[in-house]
């Protein structure tokens, strides 16, 4: 399978995203070349969010979705690694089994998760179904995996056991703090959780308050983006603009940006809501505070850190309590193995020797969700028969609708609360 070269495709659609791709390829594939390829959308990475990532590809092209079809580099790889959503892993999966089609040999087709899972679990793994490699992040995730394709009659021989490929780096040393440095407390931000204005404010009251209570720790707000930067999920409040709205902010707190692995080199206490920095810093065994005060919630995706003992409030921490970790909870979720990503190589290095003959056999098909896959494949402008639809048969994309959809309901709100009763009055005068 491939050329004497091995090499990789890693596709892309958002930081993260890109991250977690490039990353699981280093991890599964050290000895591949990596064409980095970036579907074409508004949630796409900078150059500086591509390179703080530490991966640097041998070559890059920004495409859409016809365009990716069509890339020799794609159809002349060794291996595809998606990192992608989940309905676009499902297209891309359907769409290069037709592009493939008659050829003896294919590329493999990497699939997984970018982060903890917490929720949608059956939708986001029937998507996923037909990859040759399903990466899950810890035991108890292959367990569930394979126990619900197994239930559906999807094959499980390609759900691999692994992690989540940054963790990684020093363990945290105890005795390191306060000799060189401050007592660093890290307040890992998330661009969605907590939602509203009002809540992201209080945090940073919280956060500043801390600061004042412990004039001689640092207080760090670790940033996503730089201003300007799509994200892989949209912020409504970013921090930067309510932190220089913040009345008299303490000066041992402040804003960074940069790779969250090299800020935790430098973290004592790592504080959030439900954030995957969470588990990174477990993993080097930097103490790590997961926040009730906004309610343990599915919804937030902190209800995954019940068992952890990492749970606590602003008030615990403002009197000086630092959580410890439960072993056995981190164990059972893939935190602290030392080679996680083993069995990922020998399946990979298995279907390079024999070759992938067979071609991608999604849960999803024409003949049995028919209504279903014909939707989800038109938002991004692909046919049942793997095709690219002419322009005008394609759906709107998914982000213009939700931006039609809040434009639609705020004119709605306008002219309900503001033009219908001035209207009346103009009657009535």
């Amino acid at each position: 399978m491939g050329s004497a070269a091995p090499r990789a495709v890693v596709l892309a659609d958002s930081d993260s995203r890109w991250k977690w791709a490039a990353l699981v390829t280093r991890r599964i594939a050290p000895d591949h070349a990596i064409d980095a390829r970036f579907l074409r959308s508004g949630t796409a990475p900078s150059q500086r969010q591509i390179d703080e990532v530490g991966v640097v590809p041998d070559t890059t092209a920004t495409l859409d979705y016809a365009e990716v079809m069509a890339d020799p580099a794609v159809s002349a790889a060794d291996v595809v690694v998606l990192g992608t959503t989940g309905g676009t892993m499902l297209t891309m999966i359907h769409s290069l089994g037709t592009a493939w089609r008659g050829r003896p040999t294919r590329p493999a087709i990497v699939t997984g998760y970018v982060g903890v899972i917490y929720e949608n679990l059956v939708d986001g793994l029937l998507l996923r179904a037909g990859s040759d490699l399903l990466l899950a992040n810890s035991a108890q995730d292959a367990e569930r995996f394979r126990g619900i394709y197994a239930s559906l009659g999807v094959d499980t021989s390609g759900v691999v056991e692994a992690a989540l490929p940054f963790l990684g780096g020093a363990s945290h040393d105890p005795s390191a703090a306060g000799r060189d440095r401050p007592f660093t407390v890290c307040f890992a931000v998330q661009p969605s959780v907590p939602g509203t204005r009002e809540a992201r404010m209080s945090l940073l009251n919280h956060l500043a308050r801390h600061a004042r209570l412990h004039p001689e720790r640092e207080v760090l707000l670790k940033l996503r983006n730089q201003p300007g930067e799509a994200v892989t999920h949209t912020e409504r409040f970013p921090y930067q603009q309510l932190l220089a709205a913040l009345p008299d902010p303490p000066p041992n707190l402040r804003a960074v940006y940069g790779d969250m692995g090299s800020v935790l080199d430098r973290t004592d206490l790592l504080v959030t809501v439900s954030s995957t920095a969470a588990v990174e810093a477990v993993h080097r065994s930097v103490p790590t505070a997961v926040l009730s005060d906004f309610g343990v919630r599915e919804a937030h995706g902190n209800h995954f850190f019940v068992h952890s003992g990492l749970l606590t409030s602003f008030a615990d921490l403002d009197r000086g309590h630092v959580p410890t970790v439960r072993p056995e909870w981190a164990a059972r979720n893939g935190i602290g193995i030392e080679d996680p990503y083993r069995a990922a190589r020998d399946r990979l290095a298995a279907l390079r020797a024999a070759g992938v003959t067979t071609p991608p056999r999604p849960y999803y098909t024409p003949e049995s969700s028919g209504e279903y896959l014909k939707q989800l494949l038109a938002r991004r402008g692909v046919g049942l028969d793997g095709l690219p639809l002419p322009p005008r048969q394609a759906a709107t994309p998914p982000a213009l609708r939700r931006l039609v959809r809040r434009g639609a309901g705020t004119l709605y709100r306008i002219g309900r609360t503001r033009l219908a009763p001035a209207v009346r009055r103009w009657q009535q005068s």
